[in-house]
């Protein structure tokens, strides 16, 4: 099976562009099946059943997963097994019939603006990593980008000029607007810190970590934590609550959801609709307390 998930993983790569992240977590899900299988004897994908799949789906359950840990492997197995019958490697899909658990949609943590006031100026000092951190802060507030998509980000990805971000997702590319803020930030960074941090001037890479190579996601997380314990922020913080905020701030103040999908690079706008929501709840909260009949 080792050679089937592995072709597989190629065939991510190659031919659907998927990110290093999907990959690497479509490899997980199904060699933490392998393994499993393994154990029950099974060493081919011919040699699975319908039966053997749910054993091992039912295992994540008895073992207490969470619900959407358990559907993202059942996702990962349906969409191995696909990959399988296209390539004429099973003549059955055991895995069609696999059903993933109900998961309760939790509203996303967000920050009041004060909170996003306070974090963002926690960065306050003239040395090269402050003047870094504020800058990775306000861009990430300022255009609600994930985490790989700011730690990746390039030179040309900036036109400072319009106050653009431009930032590739996969195959797709989109603009997002930044304000005076991010732009004020970006510029002393790129003046006054930047090259002093890059090992390698010649680098395209826009942030670089201390020893001056790419940032990675634990970097960046571990940063973030920083200051959200720095402002005293009780709030459990990650670098998706800015983007959540980020969101979430816009629907409040009149943004319409359609700009927000774009911008934030859902490709379906239900999953945008949560900070409709989320808007609305807060809404019903305002008017429960302020309303005389309330």
């Amino acid at each position: 099976m080792e050679k089937e998930i592995t072709a597989f993983i190629s065939y991510l790569h190659d031919i659907k562009k998927t990110s290093d992240n999907t990959e690497m977590s479509y490899r997980r899900d199904l060699e933490k099946m392998y393994h499993f299988m393994l154990q029950k004897g099974i060493s081919g994908v011919t040699a699975m059943t319908e039966e053997d799949l749910t054993s091992y789906i039912k295992y994540l359950e008895d073992n207490h997963f969470a619900a959407a840990t358990i559907s993202r492997n059942v996702a990962s197995i349906k969409a191995f097994y696909h990959f399988l019958m296209q390539e004429g490697i099973v003549s059955k899909d055991a895995a069609e019939k696999l059903k993933s658990p109900k998961i309760e949609k939790k509203m996303p943590g967000i920050l009041s603006p004060d909170e996003v006031v306070r974090l963002l100026e926690q960065p306050s000092g003239n040395s090269p990593k402050e003047i870094r951190d504020k800058a990775m802060l306000e861009l990430l507030y300022a255009t609600g980008i994930r985490v790989t998509e700011l730690i990746t980000l390039k030179m040309t990805d900036l036109n400072m000029k319009m106050g653009v971000l431009i930032c590739k997702d996969s195959n797709k590319e989109r603009l997002i607007p930044f304000g005076n803020a991010a732009k004020s930030a970006l510029e002393r960074y790129l003046k006054d810190a930047r090259e002093d941090m890059m090992e390698d001037k010649s680098s395209e890479i826009l942030f670089a970590n201390c020893s001056g190579k790419p940032m990675s996601r634990q970097g960046f997380w571990k940063l973030i934590k920083f200051y959200a314990n720095k402002a005293d922020i009780k709030a459990d913080i990650t670098p998706q609550t800015l983007r959540h905020s980020f969101a979430a701030h816009l629907v409040e103040n009149g943004a319409d959801l359609k700009s927000v999908q774009e911008m934030l690079g859902h490709s379906d706008i239900s999953t945008t609709q949560i900070y409709a929501n989320l808007n609305y709840n807060h809404i019903k909260d305002v008017y429960a307390k302020a309303h005389p009949r309330g």
